[in-house]
């Protein structure tokens, strides 16, 4: 991809930017497009007034995966998010065209990732190879705690985008002025897409956008409601008391953070929610049920458990949303 990936100035001098450090992503295309990020953030860095490095928290270590487990004192903060669920009946959980079936344990290799069931397993499928994909991700500029951007990371899930997120928090010193100087208007959603210059507001028409050019055209039920659509995304973000919304003072990381997420997890939703009140640059490569990117991600881990991160700016690698959590905030908290 001979193409810079397009990202915004970042012109505000009163947060320190960091400089690079090395993106490691098995990917080849995902190494390339965040090393391009990264030499635009770093034109930002030359020009603030001041400069940090970035180094892990001390004493920091990665906590080891522990699936389907919940961390003393985080029940309720997962009961809330989990809240979402049964009001958007799992939609942003699985991918297009998703299909399940129990099958024999001989008949799915020990290297393709699988669930296990009651000494059977489960095979997955689904229409996302069939679908045309982005060369390079789509951006967004939105923020938790808003239920017209929840229906398009729902899409997004849906459609197993890779986007590079650009968190609008309440009172965000820096990329809400920018939606306005690049639309006019300081409304959220807002997408660009650099592969084939289309920007927009609105999330019906970013839904259908995206339906039309990376799925096969349809939009999901519980996306095509109207106003029944916009009602229960609102309700789902009952449970988090508006958390993912206002903006805490943090240092601009040098390039975009790393996540796999999808939107259906409570889990990914408490991660996601600390980037954007950090007002993080993030790209996500959504994994929900269904998509490929699970395999590939087994292929190179052993096993698969979302949300996952990986920090090029520290060199951090770690699983478990509450300590991701903690780790956003001791890195990049002013």
């Amino acid at each position: 991809m001979a193409a810079a990936l397009r990202l915004p100035p970042l012109l505000l001098p009163s947060r320190a930017a960091r400089p690079a450090g090395a993106a490691v992503r098995g990917s080849r295309r995902s190494r390339a497009a965040t090393s391009r990020i990264a030499a635009q953030l770093d034109d930002t860095a030359a020009t603030s007034t001041t400069s940090t490095s970035s180094a892990p928290p001390a004493g920091f270590t990665p906590p080891e995966p522990q699936r389907f487990a919940v961390k003393p004192g985080q029940s309720s903060n997962i009961a809330g998010a989990s809240l979402a669920l049964p009001f958007r009946l799992g939609t942003g959980v699985f991918v297009l065209g998703y299909g399940v079936s129990i099958v024999d344990a001989d008949q799915i290799p020990p290297d393709q990732y699988a669930l296990e069931f009651q000494g059977r397993k489960v095979k997955e499928t689904s229409k996302i190879g069939q679908c045309p994909r982005p060369a390079k991700p789509i951006e967004i500029y939105e923020f938790e705690g808003c239920p017209f951007c929840r229906k398009v990371r729902e899409m997004v899930s849906v459609l197993d985008l890779d986007v590079l997120f650009y968190p609008c928090p309440m009172n965000g010193p820096t990329f809400r002025p920018k939606v306005l100087e690049m639309g006019g208007k300081k409304q959220f959603p807002y997408m660009v897409d650099p592969n084939t210059g289309v920007a927009m507001y609105e999330s019906d028409d970013i839904i259908k956008y995206l339906a039309k050019t990376y799925g096969d055209g349809t939009v999901p039920i519980m996306l095509s409601l109207g106003l029944l659509t916009t009602i229960t995304a609102g309700l789902a973000l009952i449970g988090r008391g508006g958390k993912g919304s206002a903006y805490t003072p943090a240092k601009l990381p040098a390039q975009p953070i790393e996540i796999w997420a999808y939107e259906g997890s409570p889990f990914c939703k408490i991660a996601r929610e600390t980037f954007v009140e950090l007002e993080l640059p993030h790209l996500l490569h959504s994994c929900a049920r269904g998509s490929p990117k699970r395999q590939d991600f087994f292929k190179k881990y052993g096993l698969f458990q979302a949300p996952y991160i990986e920090d090029p700016n520290t060199g951090v690698k770690m699983f478990e949303s509450a300590d991701i959590v903690e780790y956003l905030r001791a890195t990049y908290a002013a």
